[in-house]
């Protein structure tokens, strides 16, 4: 059903009748988002290492600087491949068995690129690495929409969203420090080998919902989401987000060693900063959304003009000082959006179909992760400005908060939960 074809009164009535799950097991639903928000978070760590340790090996692989942005590029061409069909399996299969797989799978591909021999066989795993991952998203919104109704869900998104950021803390320190202990090659092989356990813990404990046939759709019906107008502007929106957050993620480390002649663990440090910053802000975005009767739109429009702000910020100071106020202002608006993005598009289908549409969406906003390192990174060769490169990083939130204004949020609930 297009959601235009019925009037605002019909659409509400609908969606409450379709996503709002039952009210079983109210203790239960947070074991469920511990357990999705540990697997999301190996997910993330395993990401975001090769932001961290890819300087470290590129003498040892004998790769250019530009060479060290394809590495990103395959995993997100698997990433999104991935995301394309993971969202329908979600639905098919059940969450539970498809992030049990995704995760586990993801840790054998970090574990194996951690003896990569060649370049051309790094690629491949990188792609493998993301393939396995990208099944993880569609899973984990699926299982944490259909365990909290929705004047829970924006603190619930809040705290899972957390795990990506907190991913970018690990990897900026965590996987950096292991590295200096087993060198680049061990810090994967060991951060695979956990990904791992993580995984099978997860499929042991892990269930789909408080009544799980009610998670499951008769027939997919993809073109019937293609119709959704608030699905495709909010996939849109997150496409231009995305564009913002992984650049900064995957590039900033190299355009302040390149471009302010900052040392590799200075660097490593900000943007660790840059993930404590929204670690902190999703959480609180979150209830703030629950509070105000589930509105979504406008909370996520002013975080990506905040977000806009401080990419042109950051790109235009120099002192490591000013580096380190900076980096976690920029990550709160880096990462504040994602969990209302998340909800608008869980919201903007019926519960059954949560899966596919989220596939769909994150689908969209990752090839902002295979497309910016190597725009950045052309952009930095050829101008080698570092204001210039943060420039080309606020072109997506611009886009983003463009989109959003065209969105139609359902109604705010009556009273804040």
């Amino acid at each position: 059903m297009n959601s235009e074809s019925v009037n605002p009164a019909t659409q509400d009535a609908l969606a409450s009748n379709v996503t709002e799950p039952a009210d079983a097991k109210p203790g239960y639903r947070w074991i469920i988002l511990i357990l999705a928000w540990s697997c999301y978070l190996m997910s993330s760590v395993d990401r975001f290492a090769w932001g961290s340790l890819s300087l470290r090996a590129q003498g040892e692989l004998g790769v250019s600087l530009a060479q060290l942005g394809t590495f990103v590029t395959a995993y997100f061409v698997g990433y999104i491949a991935s995301n394309c069909i993971s969202g329908l399996l979600t639905d098919r299969l059940g969450p539970r068995v498809t992030l049990s797989c995704a995760v586990i799978g993801t840790g054998i591909f970090t574990s194996a690129f951690g003896i990569t021999p060649t370049f051309w066989v790094g690629l491949a795993l990188q792609f493998g690495m993301g393939f396995a991952t990208g099944a993880d998203y569609a899973a984990c919104i699926k299982i944490v929409t259909a365990w909290f109704p929705r004047q829970l869900r924006g603190r619930a998104l809040g705290l899972w969203f957390t795990s990506t950021s907190l991913g970018v803390v690990a990897a900026n320190s965590a996987a950096l420090a292991l590295a200096g202990i087993w060198g680049w090659r061990g810090a994967y092989e060991g951060l695979g080998a956990l990904t791992v356990v993580v995984g099978i813990v997860g499929c042991l404990l892990l269930q789909d919902g408080p009544q799980d046939v009610e998670q499951r759709p008769p027939a997919a019906q993809i073109r019937t989401l293609l119709q959704n107008r608030n699905l495709i502007l909010v996939s849109l929106a997150g496409f231009g987000a995305l564009w913002g957050t992984w650049g900064f993620a995957f590039s900033s480390n190299a355009l302040m060693v390149k471009g302010v002649g900052m040392s590799q663990e200075t660097a490593a440090a900000i943007v660790a900063t840059f993930g404590i910053g929204g670690f902190l802000a999703k959480p609180l975005v979150g209830l703030a959304s629950d509070w105000l009767g589930g509105r979504r739109k406008w909370p996520t429009i002013v975080s990506l003009v905040g977000f806009v702000i401080m990419l042109f910020t950051f790109g235009s100071i120099r002192s490591p000082w000013a580096f380190f106020v900076a980096g976690p202002l920029l990550g709160v608006t880096a990462f504040v959006y994602s969990p209302l993005l998340a909800a608008l598009v869980a919201e903007s289908v019926p519960r059954a179909r949560t899966g596919t549409a989220s596939g769909f969406s994150n689908a969209l906003w990752q090839l902002g992760g295979v497309l910016v390192p190597v725009t950045v990174g052309y952009a930095f060769s050829q101008t080698q400005s570092f204001t210039i490169s943060f420039t080309v990083l606020a072109i997506g939130p611009l886009l983003g908060i463009l989109c959003l204004l065209g969105v139609r949020e359902r109604q705010p609930d009556q009273a804040p939960a």
